[in-house]
């Protein structure tokens, strides 16, 4: 019988294509030892799935002839880095939860409604290359998961915690990253194999709201949680930008991103430069890659495709639709080809071991609250708004654009500390935020399609006669956007207070 352990691991997705070139890596030789063995799984639930509503995972496993029974909790993620609660106990041809020292989850377990109809769900299989470093198993598994007729490939690397440190784990994958496509995978085996038995499609994912714990932490600890959600946004959108062509996923990556990049600004006064040094420039290359795919896609599908459908027999039309959608497409593979590769699993990793080496101790503002904290950085941003809001011009897109930057930062501002004590004030203001951005964002893309659109049709005059109807159309909208604009802006010179 095995009491509760707290299992501390890192995933990593590896292509297939690349499994052999793992196996080849020099620094495997510095293991201590090294085992091979195939690992047959199945996990259990009751047909309507009580056990995942409830975040628990069963799960028996055929090792060496011999069966283990596990139980595991939901954990907590910071990068894909997981630490999750388990128990684990040799089955005995029946289930039984005596290991199981957290009295709630075991009552859950043994609830006669939920015992007596424990049914296996999915299956997975897979031989699993173990091995063994100064306080880490480093795994490599290659095989598959099914359930209800389907089946999808496993191939990824873990490395799990035995007597070490999270920097050490993240040393030894960003040393794996340097000539690796290997990137920070989200999703458990459980959670896969639940989804094949669901059936569920993925889908994009947005921005989930930050938990209230955050409220009790100190800043450069709330800085950490927020910084972490971001990117679990981002990872969670990864494959599905990945493999197909909704162009949804380059959204939420791109917000993911934006978001980022918004909470190191605002914290920007508690981070060491060496910080920032670390993780911008990686930043900074993913959001120009996504940026210019998101500006093609808003381009095509928002401004040019309306009015191709307005008049379907023009020719001119067509002939600068085509040339979009090429350059789309090329922008699209180059932003699949950096999340495909080295360069990206590299700047992920650098990222989460850079946060999880902050040190809030270290840093002598530490002392203030975070509402403190978030008082004195609202004030600011509020501030900066109404002034923008008050020096701008209906016909200067760019201080009508910074108006829009500032809106959107003091957005994602009040949205990361919506759970402290003024959250509910700050959410409202934040939704109306949004509105408003959303109106600027309307006029900045219409800006920003007139110069897209003027570098697309170069000197040919059939493709500038082309960009004429475009502005023609749109002509309306826009008259209609900038009459919006007076009441706008003087609500944002009239912002309340924060605090």
């Amino acid at each position: 019988m095995t009491p509760m352990a707290s299992e501390i691991e890192l995933k990593l997705a590896l292509p297939e294509a690349s499994q052999q070139s793992f196996l080849r890596q020099a620094l495997l030789k510095e293991a201590a030892a090294r085992q091979t063995g195939r690992l047959v799984n199945v996990y259990y639930d009751t047909p309507d799935l009580a056990l995942r509503r409830l975040g628990i995972a069963l799960r028996l496993r055929r090792q060496r002839g011999n069966w283990l029974q596990t139980v595991k909790c939901s954990g907590q993620s910071a990068g894909g880095l997981t630490t999750r609660p388990e128990w684990e106990k040799p089955y005995q041809g029946r289930f039984d939860f005596s290991a199981v020292d957290d009295a709630t989850v075991r009552a859950k377990l043994e609830r006669p409604k939920t015992l007596s109809r424990l049914v296996p769900i999915f299956e997975t299989s897979f031989l699993r290359t173990v091995w063994h470093f100064d306080g880490m198993l480093l795994m490599l598994d290659r095989g598959w998961i099914a359930s209800a007729g389907r089946r999808e490939a496993i191939s990824e690397v873990e490395i799990e915690v035995t007597d070490g440190s999270v920097t050490a784990v993240l040393a030894l994958a960003e040393r794996l990253a340097e000539r690796l496509p290997l990137a920070p995978a989200l999703l458990s085996k459980a959670e896969r194999g639940y989804r094949l038995h669901q059936a569920s499609p993925i889908a994009p994912v947005k921005a989930l709201p930050l938990p209230a714990e955050i409220a009790q932490l100190a800043p450069l600890a709330a800085f950490r949680a927020i910084a972490f959600s971001c990117i679990e946004h981002l990872q969670l959108n990864r494959d599905g930008t990945v493999g197909s062509e909704n162009p949804e996923y380059i959204h939420q990556m791109r917000v993911a991103t934006r978001r980022l990049r918004a909470s190191i600004r605002l914290f920007a006064p508690l981070l060491p430069t060496s910080f920032t040094e670390a993780i911008l420039p990686p930043l900074r290359s993913l959001m120009g890659l996504l940026g210019r795919v998101r500006d093609l896609d808003v381009l095509l599908e928002e401004t040019v495709a309306p009015v191709s459908a307005a008049l379907p027999a023009e020719p001119r039309l067509v002939a600068i639709a085509g040339i979009i959608t090429d350059r789309r497409f090329h922008a699209r593979a180059d932003a699949v080809h950096l999340l495909e590769s080295r360069k990206y699993g590299q700047a992920a990793l650098r990222i989460t071991a850079s946060l999880h080496a902050l040190e809030a101790d270290n840093n002598a503002t530490a002392t203030a609250t975070l509402e403190q904290f978030a008082a004195t950085r609202l004030k600011r941003l509020r501030r900066k708004v109404r002034r923008l809001a008050s020096e701008a011009k209906l016909d200067d897109p760019a201080s009508l654009h910074a108006v829009r930057i500032g809106v959107k930062r003091l957005r994602y501002a009040l949205e990361f500390f919506t759970p402290l004590a003024q959250g509910k004030a700050r959410r409202r203001l934040a939704e109306r935020l949004a509105e408003v951005q959303t109106t600027l964002g309307q006029l900045n893309d219409l800006a920003n399609a007139g110069r897209l659109l003027m570098d697309c049709a170069g000197e040919d005059l059939r493709l500038r006669e082309a960009v004429t109807l475009i502005g023609g159309w749109h002509g309306p909208r826009h008259a209609a956007l900038i009459a919006q604009l007076p009441p706008l802006l003087d609500e944002l010179t009239r912002l309340p207070r924060l605090s």
